[in-house]
C-alpha cells in the first residue's frame, strides 16, 4: 500500500486498525506502520487511536477530476485547456512548464503533494498531501510582456473573487502576491513568463491556498500563517468545490485581464489593499526604504509616502514596519 492509497483508505477519518488495513492491502502490519510515518513525515496529522488502530483528525476529500469538472460552469469547461492531478509532483508551476510547448490555454496541473513547491524569489512553500490546494495555470497571450504589468496583483483578485464564491469574506491583499487573513499568509502567488518581450508569450501562475494547517506546520512555515478552516470556524470547503472555484475564477479573470489589463482590477484591488496607510519597510537590492503605503499606481507598482516624497516601487519585499 502507497502513501497515496493509505491516505484515500484513511479519508473519511473513521478509525481503522493496523490489522485490517494491512488484510485489505495484503502486506504486514510493519508496511503499515512504515507508510503511516511517511505520512506523518509529509505532514499529514494521522493519529493512533489505540486498539482501534489509525484515525485522521478530520475526513480529507482527495481530488477527483471528475468531481472538479462537475462543479465547474459550461463556459468555463468550454475553456478549460487540460486538467491533470498528480500525487507528487516536485512542482506544479515547474511540471507545467516542462509541458509548455504543447500544452493548451488554460490547462491545469495540480498535486496533492509538492516535493519543492515555490514561492517568490525561491522560498519554499509547504504542501503536505491532502490539506490544501496546489495548482499552476497556462495562460498565452498574443501580446508581449509588457502588456503583462499587473499580472500578479490581477491574480490576487481573482483568488479572493474564488474565495468570495465559497462565501470566504475577509482576506486581503499583501503586494505584489499574497492573500493574507487573521494576520497571516492564506494563499500565495507566483507567476513566471516565457516567450517573446513583444509576443507572444506564456504565463505560468502558481496558486497555493491553504485549506488545513495543524500546529506543526504552522511552526515549520516560519512566520504566521492561515488557513480555511480557521475562517470558516472548522468547516472549510470542499477541496473539490475549492478547486473549482479557483479555476473557474482565474479562467474568467484571465480572459478579462487578456482583454481589458490590469486596468479591470484596480479598484477591486485598492479595495482589499492590506498595505495602503500602513508603516512599511521594503528591502531591495539597493538598500531598504521606511514609509507608509500609499496603495498602487495603475501599472501595480507599490506607492510608498516616504519623508522626502512618493516613490513608485516595481520589485522588492515589503514587510510591515513595527513601531
Amino acid at each position: 500500500m502507497q502513501p497515496q492509497q493509505l491516505l484515500a483508505t484513511l479519508a473519511s477519518g473513521e478509525p481503522l486498525s493496523g490489522s485490517r488495513l494491512a488484510s485489505e492491502a495484503g502486506v504486514t502490519r510493519a508496511a503499515i506502520w512504515k507508510q503511516i510515518e511517511a505520512l506523518r513525515h509529509r505532514g499529514v496529522p494521522v493519529e493512533s487511536a489505540g486498539t482501534a488502530g489509525y484515525r485522521l483528525p478530520w475526513p480529507v476529500q482527495m481530488l477527483d477530476e471528475r468531481a472538479i469538472r462537475s462543479r465547474l460552469p459550461t463556459d468555463v469547461s468550454r475553456r478549460l485547456g487540460a486538467l491533470e492531478i498528480a500525487w507528487e509532483l516536485d512542482s506544479t508551476s515547474s511540471e507545467l512548464q516542462r509541458r509548455a510547448a504543447g500544452a493548451a490555454d488554460f490547462s491545469i496541473v495540480m498535486a496533492e503533494t509538492q516535493t519543492a513547491g515555490r514561492g517568490r524569489r525561491g522560498r519554499s512553500w509547504l504542501s503536505p498531501p491532502g490539506m490544501n490546494i496546489y495548482l499552476s495555470c497556462l495562460k498565452r497571450f498574443e501580446a508581449g510582456f509588457a502588456s503583462l504589468s499587473g499580472l500578479s496583483l490581477a491574480t490576487g483578485v481573482i483568488v479572493l473573487r474564488a474565495l468570495h464564491a465559497l462565501g470566504i469574506r475577509g482576506p486581503a491583499l499583501k503586494w505584489p502576491n499574497d492573500v493574507l487573513a487573521d494576520g497571516g499568509k492564506l494563499a500565495g502567488i507566483l507567476v513566471e513568463l516565457s516567450g517573446e518581450y513583444q509576443g507572444p508569450c506564456a504565463a505560468v501562475i502558481g496558486v497555493g491556498l491553504n485549506l488545513r494547517l495543524t500546529d506543526a506546520l504552522r511552526e515549520q512555515a516560519g512566520q504566521p500563517v492561515c488557513d480555511l478552516a480557521t475562517l470558516a470556524h472548522g468547516a472549510p470547503p470542499d477541496r473539490n468545490h475549492a478547486a473549482a472555484a479557483l479555476i473557474a475564477s482565474l479562467i474568467d479573470g484571465l480572459s478579462k485581464f487578456e482583454r481589458e489589463g490590469f486596468a479591470a482590477f484596480v479598484d477591486d484591488y485598492a479595495e482589499h489593499d492590506a498595505l495602503r496607510g500602513v508603516p512599511l519597510r521594503v528591502s531591495s537590492a539597493s538598500g531598504d526604504i521606511d514609509g507608509v503605503g500609499a496603495g498602487i499606481d495603475a501599472r501595480g507598482a507599490l506607492q510608498l509616502q516616504t519623508a522626502t516624497g512618493l516613490r513608485s516601487i516595481d520589485s522588492a519585499d515589503v514587510t510591515v514596519r513595527r513601531a
